[in-house]
């Protein structure tokens, strides 16, 4: 069945608030009702584990599940940042469960994942901002299967020092932090983040990590940015050594996130993942419907079992 992603409502695809206006056809999806998408979603359930497939309600989560695939969202599922894109919750987070990287772990186990991707919400509340909860995480899930990819996608930590090592200590295969969006945009589209150090923290991951390490960082595009803007964050990536970029559609995911500016043509998303490529990124995924966890094992070159 193909809907419109403003119809779907019921299904937390991501545009809820775009409710009666036509979206271009591209941004259209299938929702699958099929076996292995219902045993996704009742396993992560039975574990009690937040994925950000739902909690910032993704348009691709029905794809992504009905391949078996989802990215954990680990320390709770309440943020302490009031993102203008995000649609996760915004209110004091509960104490961590000690028992939520056991969970992960076995929910990467019982799906036969070869790649795994892990976030978690942002948790200022905590004097390590949630790293040692990464870390842990990370060696759970090796101790139930040590060749899998372990990527992770994580807050900026406020770039503390401390805190980044314990995660980096991990090893973690692939490290991804995003930038999210251009330079001039970033004080309007982001809370209690800056651009300058979110490059900081690629830069020290690039620095720190062993070099058979990715580093990987994503823009969303549509929220009025300007194509030289987009091309200086390529080349700001680049300078702190990314290696790995994802580049998507913004859509706007709640009546209180921000609106569209526009919706960027798949031509330009071709365009712009050509130039990136020029510019010396060994992997990019360009296309309105990628976001930087969208088909993470095939960009890595890793293929997902299930």
């Amino acid at each position: 069945m193909e809907v419109e992603l403003s119809d779907a409502e019921n299904v937390n695809a991501g545009a809820a608030a775009t409710r009666g206006r036509r979206l271009p056809a591209w941004l259209r999806v299938s929702l699958p009702q099929t076996r292995v998408f219902s045993h996704t979603r009742e396993l992560l359930r039975a574990l009690r584990l937040h994925t950000v497939c739902e909690s910032a309600r993704c348009p691709n989560h029905w794809e992504c599940w009905d391949r078996g695939t989802a990215t954990f969202m680990i320390c709770g599922d309440r943020c302490t940042r009031a993102c203008r894109f995000c649609a996760v919750t915004k209110a004091r987070p509960l104490p961590l469960d000690p028992e939520e990287p056991q969970r992960v772990a076995e929910a990467v186990r019982m799906m036969r994942l070869k790649h795994v991707v892990i976030t978690s919400v942002a948790r200022d509340d905590l004097a390590d901002g949630g790293a040692e909860h990464f870390a842990k995480t990370i060696k759970a899930v090796r101790s139930v299967n040590l060749e899998v990819v372990v990527e992770v996608l994580t807050p900026d930590f406020n770039d503390d020092d401390r805190a980044l090592e314990i995660v980096f200590n991990a090893r973690p295969d692939i490290f991804n932090h995003n930038l999210e969006t251009v330079r001039r945009l970033t004080p309007s589209v982001r809370s209690r983040a800056t651009y300058d150090r979110s490059l900081s923290v690629l830069r020290k991951a690039r620095q720190r990590l062993p070099a058979n390490c990715r580093t990987k960082s994503g823009l969303m595009l549509g929220l009025g940015e300007e194509m030289d803007e987009v091309l200086e964050s390529f080349r700001d990536l680049r300078a702190v050594g990314c290696e790995i970029l994802t580049l998507g559609q913004y859509l706007q995911a709640t009546g209180g996130c921000l609106p569209v500016a526009e919706y960027v043509r798949p031509e330009m998303f071709d365009e712009l993942g050509k130039r990136a490529l020029a510019m010396g990124f060994a992997y990019v995924a360009s296309a309105p419907r990628v976001r930087s966890s969208y088909r993470a094992d095939c960009l890595a070159g890793v293929e997902t079992g299930g």
